[in-house]
């Protein structure tokens, strides 16, 4: 979807349309953009942005408070519209997800296949616009790696279709980091190499590993635009995670306890809600220059108190001395989620 959280509310509120519209945070306050119409992409405004920045960016800007409830309700019209389309959907987020339209296809050759999934994803185009009035871009191609880049390459409203014949031309003259995996500091590591483009690595006949390590066999997979992984159609929860950013940097343990008991209440109310148990932990912060850290540990039997999850959270805190200095953000994640132990129901129930 199209700055999802922005384009419903300039379809909601009239006013808001064809002005510059920044979801998140008020400026006067600590807090960061969720997302930035189009009309403030254009002034350099981003989503993750503190919101004190956006609004020196943009001064004209519009900032509203994000609706989470109405964008979710948004999100499951949408979802329920691609799944009409095909029952294989994985969704990745309130606003992204992947359909798998093969079965339609069958028998068809590869490219062949391509070109007749383009009227279907204008169809989903044409029914997104019509029903709920947004706009999508679509990727059409062979494998998730490739629909994901033709997703983002004509935004907003775009359709494009990378053909199996035409992929690694297609992929040439894009940066590294636009492949899954590359950040910035893998990007350096590659530009040292003189490898800057994902032709650099199509071209290259440098040992990798010396560079990335184990990612080396996967890297040299996607820049050739080869991608095997399913999607995944389960609709089961994979984390559970809280986090809250301090009106004021802070180091002070008393504050910052009572944080993280609040953060591991909701966490393990949800875990109760859903039924489950969580085998990995993760504590997150981030400081005020936004350096952001995550650190976590894996245990033998599930987890699903607030007790439990306090304790390792302040395990891992002091493990690798996260509170140094003073933090913006604090946060709490579970993950390796799995029925809770008998014994644990048992106490529960």
């Amino acid at each position: 979807m199209d700055a999802f959280f922005a384009s419903v509310e300039q379809r909601d509120e009239p006013a808001y349309r064809g002005q510059p519209l920044i979801v998140g945070s008020p400026p006067d306050q600590r807090g960061v953009v969720c997302a930035a119409s189009y009309e403030a992409r254009r002034f350099g405004v981003r989503s993750a942005m503190p919101s004190r920045t956006a609004a020196k960016l943009c001064p004209q800007g519009v900032f509203v408070r994000p609706r989470m409830e109405a964008y979710r309700a948004e999100s499951a019209l949408v979802m329920a519209i691609l799944r009409e389309t095909s029952p294989a959907v994985e969704k990745m987020s309130v606003d992204e997800a992947y359909l798998d339209v093969t079965q339609r296809l069958e028998g068809l050759q590869p490219d062949a296949a391509l070109q007749a999934a383009v009227p279907l994803a204008c169809e989903i185009k044409a029914r997104i616009a019509g029903e709920r009035r947004l706009t999508a871009s679509i990727g059409v191609a062979s494998n998730r790696f490739l629909a994901k880049l033709g997703s983002d390459f004509q935004k907003p409203d775009g359709l494009t279709m990378i053909a199996e014949a035409g992929k690694e031309a297609f992929l040439r003259p894009l940066p590294v980091n636009r492949i899954p995996g590359v950040g910035p500091v893998t990007a350096q590591a590659l530009e040292e190499l003189g490898l800057v483009t994902i032709g650099d690595l199509q071209d290259s006949k440098i040992d990798l590993a010396k560079a990335v390590g184990s990612f080396a066999g996967r890297l040299r997979e996607l820049a050739f635009g080869r991608d095997d992984r399913p999607l995944d159609l389960s609709d089961e929860r994979k984390s559970i995670s809280s986090e809250t950013t301090f009106l004021e940097d802070t180091a002070h343990r008393p504050t910052l306890r009572a944080a993280l008991r609040e953060l591991a209440a909701d966490v393990a109310h949800t875990l109760e809600k859903d039924g489950v148990g969580a085998l990995t932990i993760q504590v997150k912060v981030r400081y005020s220059d936004f350096k952001t850290l995550t650190r976590q540990i894996r245990v033998e039997e599930p987890l699903m108190t607030e007790r439990e999850i306090y304790r390792l959270s302040c395990y891992l805190l002091a493990r690798d001395k996260l509170v140094s200095r003073p933090l913006r953000l604090l946060g709490v994640g579970v993950s390796t989620l799995v029925p809770p132990s008998p014994q644990l129901k048992l106490m529960l129930e």
